[in-house]
């Protein structure tokens, strides 16, 4: 009890320094009126759009909390209102996560470009505080909810059989996390594309021009895509690895008790705790200096003090294991090799940057090709840095608990919420990343110096880089998680078959084990090509809901230009509001069919491959799960690796010709660079982002729907 009081205050006093750091944030000066009516007009249209969204969302989540209530009420009326209520607030609290995300960053946006009229460091630490006061928010009331209900379900009475019950909490967050993360990165990347399309390709204005009609739903897109999309995001990240730890933690329940179910959650709060300190300590050395070096010394300080929580949660939980501790740093030292790896595709000072920069030189075409490469090759040492951290912690475990069953599966969980422990830095630098790309946005389109545009442009760049750094993280922890979610599926579908044996008198089922998925059954290898078609299905709906809306956009900006041809002489004001409502009603269609796709596939293969199996093979429903779970996880980790890192890559590449190489802004090399970032856009930030929510979603709802394979 003591320890979850520990975790229950921690979460609630980083709520209080978000408090704090949004109070900061918010007391800055706001900049002239110039300022302020552009950020008026992104506020405008980002609230506007949460809004229609949520209300969206709302009516399915609705539909979806009746039939997890019907599923479990076989089960008794207990469980199936713990079910229901669980998934009902880890829905409401994952959509409050993004909007608090995207609340904060619309308003530190226009504060951080005001700094940046006299100052890089003071625009660098307004703008981190800002991202920290939306990421503490976001992940202490993940981890801070999971700790209260866990309470609240008798986690004290019954701590074996509580963790099972918490699994709706983490659907629920998994299920809005991937509307937010669709709907926003559609909106997003379809403003983004239509007005790079027109006003650079066509009418070569530089980006941010106030000329563009697109440019505000452009920037709007940054804040409900990357600051309301990531904060769901990441929030059922935290949910869901958390729960999936404690379920693992219950098979040692024998040799650790409770301590080692409520192990992550204790974890998690010192992670909270050294976020924190990393995000207090990073201050630029002189104006001169890189600004992602401060970020870096911010992110070591973080990793070393969740070192030092690490330990002592091992030590006073675990019976101080040194092999287990060991998993845990495995868990931190992959999260570093996740974002180095990450910084080496995406950085313009490597090679993979450069080869598609160069490639521009001879053509679009070239430049599409050079890409795809790099968007290949980038899937090869990732795979790596997964594999040896899974291998390592498995190894770990079944060396610090010899002869215990489950020790090596419980060395990965510890890996994956010592990878997890420092999230909230994460996502704060994460966020910095939209609020400094709006702030060199309203410089902008505000007519300041350029000398300020010079300042907001450096903090840009590496707001580019700790976004492509955070995608790397997160695709690494969704698969660190998804296998923590495969084998808590395992488990589940373990003592669900235990009762209906034990119900009809089978003599043998105490010793009945769901612990193989045979892929030689025509039923199970069924199920594993629907679970890899389902990731290409998924990515493919996303990805035409931005071209089609991409393309409207593109249409409604050249009327706007051929009707009025003052906007381009700075004669007549474009109609902002018509590009914004054009992208806002594409969005929010284009998001339904992928989501529910997402939430029926593994229902679907479960029901219908186990009705036909029917008497011969009772679990061939569960184990036809199993295998669309195990390959869609890799299928999805694989893709979102390529399209996350090729698409950033791409996007820095006419970064690097726009800084001057290659000819600079307007030469053929940044038309065909232009071109180039317009095909990796919806992979980086639609595609590719969802995919780390998709696929701990069919991990998620495999767990909830399991009664129905069994």
């Amino acid at each position: 009890m003591a320890w979850l009081g520990f975790v229950i205050a921690a979460s609630a006093a980083s709520l209080v320094v978000a408090a704090l750091f949004a109070r900061r944030v918010l007391a800055a000066e706001a900049g002239g009126p110039p300022m302020q009516e552009v950020a008026a007009a992104i506020r405008e249209g980002a609230h506007a759009f949460l809004l229609r969204q949520y209300r969206t969302v709302t009516v399915l989540a609705a539909g979806l909390a009746a039939l997890v209530f019907v599923l479990y009420l076989q089960k008794g009326a207990e469980l199936a209102w713990k079910s229901t209520v669980a998934f009902v607030l880890g829905a409401a609290c994952s959509g409050a996560a993004g909007y608090w995300g995207m609340y904060v960053s619309i308003r530190a946006n226009v504060r951080v470009a005001s700094a940046a009229r006299t100052s890089v460091g003071a625009a660098l630490r307004l703008a981190l505080r800002g991202g920290a006061a939306a990421a503490f928010a976001v992940v202490s009331s993940s981890l801070g909810g999971v700790a209260v209900l866990f309470l609240l379900f008798g986690g004290l009475d019954s701590p074996r059989a509580v963790p099972y019950e918490l699994v709706g909490f983490a659907f629920g967050a998994s299920f809005v996390a991937l509307f937010s993360q669709l709907g926003g990165g559609i909106y997003t990347k379809a403003a983004d594309v239509g007005a790079d399309l027109v006003g650079k390709v066509e009418r070569g204005i530089p980006e941010d021009d106030p000329r563009n009609p697109a440019v505000i739903a452009d920037l709007v897109g940054d804040n409900v895509g990357d600051c309301a999309g990531r904060g769901a995001d990441l929030f059922e990240s935290a949910a869901a690895e958390n729960i999936g730890a404690m379920i693992l933690g219950v098979a040692l329940y024998p040799r650790f008790g409770a301590s080692g179910i409520s192990f992550p959650l204790v974890v998690g709060a010192f992670g909270l705790v050294a976020s924190i300190a990393g995000v207090l300590s990073v201050r630029m050395r002189h104006e001169d200096e890189d600004p992602m070096s401060a970020m870096t010394r911010g992110y070591v300080v973080t990793t070393a003090l969740a070192a030092a929580g690490l330990w002592i949660a091992v030590r006073f939980l675990l019976g101080g294991s040194a092999w287990l501790f060991a998993a845990g740093a495995i868990g931190l030292a992959a999260s570093f090799a996740f974002a180095s790896i990450a910084r080496y595709y995406t950085s313009h000072r490597f090679r993979p940057v450069r080869s598609i920069a160069e490639s521009s030189v001879t053509g679009a075409a070239t430049n599409v090709i050079t890409g795809l490469s790099v968007a290949l090759e980038c899937t090869a040492v990732p795979v790596l840095a997964i594999s040896a951290a899974l291998l390592g912690a498995y190894a770990c475990g079944t060396r610090g608990l010899p002869g215990v069953a489950g020790a090596g599966l419980y060395g990965t969980a510890i890996a994956t919420v010592g990878m997890l422990a420092p999230v909230a830095y994460v996502l704060s630098m994460d966020i910095f990343g939209p609020i400094t790309d709006n702030a060199g946005g309203i410089a902008e389109m505000s007519g300041q110096t350029a000398g300020v545009r010079e300042r907001t442009d450096r903090l840009d760049a590496v707001g580019n880089t700790t976004k492509a750094l955070t995608k790397g993280y997160a695709i690494g922890s969704a698969a660190l998680a998804a296998f923590l979610l495969f084998s808590a599926y395992l488990d589940t579908v373990t003592l669900l078959a235990r009762e209906k044996l034990r119900a009809l008198g089978d003599p043998a089922w105490a010793s009945f084990r769901f612990d193989h998925v045979d892929i030689g059954k025509i039923g199970v290898f069924i199920g594993a090509l629907v679970g890899a078609a389902v990731v290409f299905l998924f990515s493919a709906l996303a990805i035409r809901a931005v071209s089609r809306d991409a393309g409207a956009v593109v249409k409604e900006v050249r009327r706007q230009l051929r009707a009025n041809p003052g906007i381009m002489e700075r004669g007549e004001r474009p109609d902002y509001g018509r590009c914004v409502d054009v992208v806002t009603i594409g969005a929010l269609e284009g998001m339904i069919a992928p989501g529910l796709l997402a939430v029926a596939a593994p229902v679907v293969v479960g029901v219908v491959l186990g009705r036909i199996a029917m008497r011969e093979d009772a679990t061939l429903g569960a184990e036809a799960v199993a295998a669309a779970l195990m390959v869609g996880t890799i299928t999805g980790v694989l893709l979102a690796l390529a399209m996350n890192t090729g698409g950033g890559a791409w996007d820095n590449a006419k970064k690097h010709i726009e800084s001057g190489a290659f000819g600079g802004k307007g030469s053929e090399a940044h038309r065909a660079a232009v071109v180039g970032d317009a095909v990796g856009d919806p992979l980086k930030d639609t595609a590719g982002p969802s995919l780390h929510v998709l696929v701990k979603l069919l991990g998620t709802v495999s767990l909830v729907t399991a009664p129905l394979f069994v």
